[in-house]
């Protein structure tokens, strides 16, 4: 029973404290008081009331001993911020409320911070879904939702975040090509969007044992590692010289047809198929060519 109890999430329990305003003047009417019925009793010890005045000690000493232990019980908490009560190992609940408060002055009142963080992570080198090395980088905002978790779930919440959070961007480059991928496939390059919300989906599922909330997720660094960005990078421009040519081809092709429909339709000169194959080819070569064509002038024919 005690295994299955301990393995079950902390959740979190409202405390509520009694005002530090209210048990101020208390507490001052008590060290007050214990300081003049202290004077008081050396006066009595002094004139020779002895039993009177060992009773009036004690009691003085009880009262101020118990107006210091009291005043260990105050404690202030600002916006955004949480303490959680713990009295001899047993978890009693969490303030937070902000402003002024007194509670058992045994309990322990451990700070933690319910403020928006970042993280950015380091530069891991990973491979991508298909194996080629990369550069990932990320940055989490994240905030502590459930005080309970984060305090008794795991060793150290924050330590926790950080390699979960390592762990969730390896996995999420293991799960993304880094470009070029199938047609209506998700790369890490081209879709920002997904690629984040998958990672913020991950994310949360790992660290919501620690009672934590990540409220975004975001590549900060992408990037071939350096042993292949020279070789990837040829063949990206290649791609693009040959992307840039297939325009260049296809807009070539649809201007001579258009050529050929309109000197047909406007009958400005009737072409056999023959001219049509020299006038195709020579538009083909200064339309599709890098260099600047320079006019041959034909003084004879096609056929001679």
């Amino acid at each position: 029973m005690s295994t299955m109890k301990s393995n079950q999430p902390h959740k979190e329990i409202e405390a509520r404290p009694r005002s530090g305003w209210v048990m101020l003047p208390t507490v001052i009417v008590m060290l007050l008081g214990g300081i003049g019925l202290l004077i008081f009793a050396i006066v009595q010890l002094d004139e020779g009331q002895t039993s009177f005045g060992v009773v009036c000690l004690i009691t003085a000493i009880v009262i101020l001993i118990t107006g210091i232990i009291f005043c260990s019980g105050f404690f202030t908490l600002q916006p955004n911020q949480a303490r959680v009560l713990i009295l001899f190992g047993d978890y009693k609940g969490t303030v937070k409320q902000d402003g002024f408060h007194w509670t058992n002055p045994f309990n322990r009142k451990l700070l933690l911070s319910l403020r928006l963080r970042n993280m950015e992570g380091e530069k891991l080198k990973v491979n991508d879904k298909r194996g080629n090395p990369i550069e990932i980088a990320a940055v989490i905002v994240w905030r502590v939702q459930e005080t309970g978790q984060a305090m008794f779930d795991v060793d150290n919440y924050e330590n926790y975040v950080k390699v979960q959070s390592e762990s969730a961007v390896r996995h999420l480059a293991n799960s993304f090509a880094y470009d070029h991928g199938e047609e209506n496939e998700v790369t890490l390059r081209s879709g920002v969007d997904e690629v984040s919300l998958a990672l913020q989906k991950e994310l949360q599922a790992r660290l919501g044992k620690a009672g934590v909330v990540v409220e975004e997720a975001r590549i900060t660094h992408l990037a071939y590692a350096p042993e292949i960005a020279q070789a990837m990078l040829r063949r990206q421009q290649a791609e693009a010289v040959i992307a840039a040519r297939q325009k260049i081809v296809h807009g070539a092709v649809s201007m001579v047809d258009m050529a050929l429909r309109e000197l047909k339709e406007k009958q400005v000169v009737n072409l056999d198929d023959e001219r049509k194959a020299a006038m195709v080819s020579n538009l083909l070569v200064v339309l599709c060519g890098e260099a600047e064509v320079s006019p041959v002038v034909n003084t004879g024919t096609l056929y001679t």
